[in-house]
């Protein structure tokens, strides 16, 4: 890349990952330190090291010309289905889930990668509508064919909170192109009759707990409604300034479960409080704001799409992330992007992100 191109560089969202990154790292340092003698947990040096790697390829993927990218798409998506149609089959199992593939030096989630694939594969069918008329009936029959596949696979794990995720990638890619009005209404008298059926058919025991115990807070406090009230307990209990950094209790004496992963914004609430949960949730929208410029400003539909998709992701695992820990939501296996502890999630959310600077640093061209 020559320097004339590289000072186009959007330093803005490089900086908004940057802070996003750090505060993730620091703050998952002391949701684990206690579990090593030294302080530097394993969970801890594993996600430095992912950082690392994912911020390498951040820049590698920003480097490259993403339209390059285009003539492989069905490539990578059809791998990557054939990788989350193998956990079944060869998955390791966790807490009652089996959705990663065992590697020997590190665990890999397909269903993470799968949701950028499916945002470049969505992203190239639809490119040819951007700029003409609302879709029609017949244009989201093989969008909902590529998105139906890896959402059934997925719901098997059983993961819904990622299903779900990549039903609202579909959706979302679709209001931004535009809808016939009689579509979205077809669509919502559809998700009325699916609810039932799906609360009858498609969700596990556990599943349904959780939004019952979302119903019902205090019913099961010592059972399905503990995780979300110690949560809820951790992020009032920081008042305005927090308790300071690594003097939480809630997450300290480990009356918090999974401090680390599903409720690591629980641990930022309660150390740094009202003041550096706001400032943080400003860091996220002012991620997300870069990311929809750039949507708007490229002149390449599939580019555009690209962002648009990206950014669905992220906000979406952000809101019902920070949702479930507030206890406004059901409490549901989906992580916060860059701050939860996990490898696969860091590498596909920085590459994610390296798809965008790639779209920010090529919109001048077209």
């Amino acid at each position: 890349m020559e320097w004339k191109e590289a000072k186009k560089f959007d330093f803005n969202l490089g900086f908004v990952i940057m802070a996003l990154t750090i505060i993730g790292l620091l703050n998952l340092y002391s949701a684990t330190h206690a579990q090593s003698t030294t302080g530097l947990s394993k969970m801890f040096l594993s996600q430095a090291t992912w950082m690392g790697i994912g911020w390498l390829i951040f820049i590698s993927v920003s480097l490259i010309n993403y339209s390059f990218i285009k003539h492989f798409v069905w490539f990578i998506y059809v791998t990557n289905l054939i990788l989350l149609g193998s956990v079944k089959y060869f998955g390791k199992s966790f807490l009652g889930a089996q959705r990663w593939l065992d590697f020997g030096f590190f665990r890999f989630q397909p269903s993470e990668t799968m949701k950028i694939s499916l945002v470049l594969v969505l992203s190239l069918i639809f490119a040819r509508h951007l700029k003409k008329q609302a879709l029609d009936l017949q244009d989201l029959i093989l969008p909902a064919i590529v998105t139906i596949i890896p959402f059934a696979l997925t719901v098997t794990q059983p993961d819904l909170g990622t299903a779900l995720i990549m039903i609202i990638i579909l959706g979302s890619m679709v209001l931004y192109i535009g809808l016939r009005l009689k579509l979205i209404l077809i669509a919502l008298a559809l998700m009325c009759l699916a609810a039932p059926l799906t609360w009858s058919f498609g969700m596990k025991d556990y599943q349904k707990q959780r939004v019952l115990n979302f119903l019902n807070p205090g019913k099961d406090l010592r059972g399905g409604g503990y995780n979300s009230r110690q949560s809820k307990i951790a992020v009032g209990s920081g008042n305005l300034f927090g308790r300071g950094y690594m003097q939480g209790t809630q997450s300290q004496l480990e009356f918090l479960p999974e401090r680390h992963t599903d409720f690591i914004f629980s641990v930022l609430s309660e150390e740094h409080g009202f003041i550096g949960s706001t400032l943080t949730i400003i860091l996220f929208f002012l991620l997300f704001i870069s990311i929809l410029r750039v949507a708007q400003s490229t002149e390449d539909p599939y580019g555009s799409l690209v962002c648009v998709g990206v950014g669905t992701i992220l906000f979406w695992h952000f809101f019902i992330n920070v949702g479930m820990v507030i206890g406004i939501l059901p409490v549901v296996g989906v992580p916060l992007p860059l701050l939860s502890y996990g490898g696969s999630s860091m590498v596909t959310t920085m590459g994610s992100l390296g798809l965008v600077s790639s779209v920010s640093l090529k919109r001048f061209f077209f």
